[in-house]
């Protein structure tokens, strides 16, 4: 069972900051150098594809609520 429900906006949002991360881990490192001005595109347009994520899944959820039919509550046998 799941502890709470997936949320792919976040996941990719995630998934960007830790991009820039490793990004500034590295110039750090001396692994290779880095200006400062990329990081810049790479958090911004992953912030606006999350948000975009975001947004779909939440269509689609919404979407997927409409379609189930409530079922009928059980009368009460006194």
């Amino acid at each position: 069972m799941l502890r709470h429900e997936f949320q792919p906006g976040r996941l990719v949002a995630g998934t960007a900051l830790v991009a820039a991360a490793v990004v500034y881990g590295g110039d750090a490192g001396g692994v290779w150098d880095t200006p400062w001005f990329v990081v810049i595109p790479v958090v911004v347009g992953g912030l606006c594809l999350a948000g975009a994520v975001g947004l779909v899944t939440g269509q689609v959820r919404r979407r997927r609520a409409r379609r189930i039919p409530e079922k009928p509550a059980p009368a009460a046998d006194n």
